[in-house]
């Protein structure tokens, strides 16, 4: 990992803020409780979350910082809920295999009303891995109108064994699933199937299947799409579907780990059916502003997103609530702490935004849209902070950088981690590709300097391999399931310790004089430079 501690200010070392954990862990206790509904946007807990957090920002010592004087930005959405029974009948020489919506495959039509698509030819196409710029495209003269493709999920260097020009384990931005669907659509495909392996995905398939379906968003005016859905196969599902064809999942990535590797036909088709309804919502960000004492048009945005997952059907325990006490009502609380700390200590010189977000288990749709329609200037944007915390821990030795090598703000994280004795160290698994499934990312697509880390799970009690526990059963029981609730034995010390750094590079970042910038060879520095003028 490249950290770069830059001399770019004075800046003598400041007494910690007021970070309290039991406040944090009374704004857990109370944005995951059934009283909101599972904070799903459009839902019956929307109203009550976004009032808790403007009345909790104002008590912080906020302004309003939303639109027309107001807490709020109103953000257009078409809620997309997939009706039950859809399915995908895949046909292999005379044999005829149905797969189902749930157990077999997830699958998102991506319009309203009925797909229905009749034998369809399937096609491979690898990692799909559109990225000309590294001399690797699947879809490079392949007819796939019309067609249904079927890929992989991650990138070809996951199980390469060498860096085969993808940056090795960490998931570029080209091995995203958006990333490639939106390849495939260009080329004309009118689906895609991803193929499920818990390693590529950081998740087991039983999150997406076996869940109770949660439903899509997009923004409203909902568009007609030529993709006509997108869908992920449970692995053990499709692999005897391709044994009929003669292939074999180790040979096909094999073949497909090669920049002339091409997208082929199948011998085989596929039939879809399955119903979307439609509803225009309107959810909202809420957004808070400490106005700077000196530069009050510059600007440091901090960011959480304050939705989970919903009400929904009932999951087999009887639940059907997911709460998201972790994901994300942790980040929203570090939020509202980290802005109770900014107004108790003194005025910084710049303002700062404190924003959450809505919809960005829907895609960092809040997030995305507020970057389309900045309340504040993002050229005059010195940096984002983004908060969210993947498990509530205990006190730990370290905190996880998300993305190592992009910004100098992690030269200030360093800084700031060692104030409290902190190691900082890249994430355990970049292969997850978490720089780009999180708020941060829009802001970053943009130029704007961002910041994203976790608590570490080297704890004080315990080390690694205790951390890593916690991690993994929350993995594979909680993540964005109905037990994912709050337990009065948290303690949030882990939690306490990275709102603590988050707030100290804040404060560093909104007191200095210079601008923070990203770190030669970033992808990102060049839309940065394109606003340099609206800096001077």
């Amino acid at each position: 990992m490249r950290i770069v501690l830059l001399p770019l200010v004075a800046l003598s070392l400041i007494a910690a803020g007021p970070i309290d954990p039991a406040r944090i862990k009374a704004d857990v206790q109370t944005l995951s409780s059934d009283d909101f509904a599972g904070r799903g946007p459009g839902e019956e807990g929307e109203a009550a979350t976004i009032a808790y957090l403007a009345k909790q920002m104002a008590a912080a010592g906020l302004e309003p910082g939303g639109e027309d004087g107001g807490w709020f930005q109103t953000v257009p959405l078409v809620r997309l809920d997939t009706a039950p029974g859809g399915t995908a009948t895949m046909r292999a020489g005379e044999k005829v295999t149905v797969l189902r919506d749930g157990p077999d495959l997830d699958i998102n039509p991506t319009n309203a009303g009925v797909t229905s698509l009749s034998d369809a030819p399937l096609v491979f196409a690898g990692w799909g891995a559109p990225d000309p710029a590294r001399g690797w495209d699947a879809f490079q003269g392949v007819d796939v109108k019309g067609k249904v493709v079927i890929m992989l999920a991650g990138d070809p260097d996951l199980e390469g064994g060498k860096d085969l020009g993808f940056g090795g384990r960490s998931l570029v931005f080209s091995g995203r699933g958006g990333t490639k669907a939106a390849a495939a659509a260009k080329a004309g495909a009118i689906g895609v199937l991803f193929i499920h392996e818990a390693a590529a995905y950081s998740w087991p398939y039983a999150q997406a299947g076996d869940s109770i379906r949660v439903p899509s968003f997009a923004y409203a005016p909902l568009k007609s799409n030529t993709l006509q859905f997108s869908g992920i196969v449970r692995g053990s599902a499709i692999l005897p579907i391709l044994a009929r064809l003669g292939l074999t999942l180790p040979a096909l990535k094999q073949r497909a780990r090669s920049a002339a590797f091409r997208a082929f036909a199948l011998e085989a088709t596929v039939s879809v059916s399955a119903t979307n309804i439609a509803k225009e919502v309107v959810s909202h960000n809420v957004v808070g502003i400490l106005r700077g004492a000196d530069r009050p048009n510059e600007f440091l945005l901090y960011g959480a997103h304050w939705d989970a997952n919903g009400h929904n059907g009932p999951d087999r325990s009887g639940d059907t609530i997911r709460n998201g006490a972790v994901d994300n009502a942790t980040g929203t609380a570090e939020l509202l702490e980290v802005a109770r700390a900014f107004s108790a200590g003194k005025r910084p010189a710049r303002s700062v935004v404190f924003a959450a977000w809505t919809a960005e288990e829907k895609g960092l749709l809040g997030a995305e849209y507020y970057a389309q329609h900045p309340l504040y200037s993002l050229a005059r944007t010195a940096a984002v902070i983004n908060l969210d915390p993947h498990v509530v821990l205990p006190a730990a030795r370290n905190l996880e950088l998300i993305g190592p090598g992009q910004t100098d703000l992690e030269g200030l994280l360093v800084k700031a981690a060692s104030e409290q004795r902190l190691q900082v160290e890249p994430e355990p698994s970049p292969e997850a590709g978490w720089y780009f499934r999180s708020d941060h990312f829009p802001f970053a697509q943009r130029g704007v300097p961002a910041l994203a880390f976790r608590a570490g799970r080297d704890l004080k009690v315990g080390g690694v391999k205790a951390g890593q526990q916690i991690v993994e059963a929350y993995n594979v029981r909680c993540y964005h399931q109905p037990c994912d609730e709050f337990s009065a034995s948290w303690t949030f010390a882990g939690t306490a310790q990275e709102a603590l750094a988050a707030y100290r590079v804040g404060q560093m970042v909104a007191d200095a004089v210079y601008w923070p910038g990203w770190l030669p060879g970033s992808a990102y520095a060049a839309a940065r430079r394109s606003s340099e003028g609206e800096r001077r």
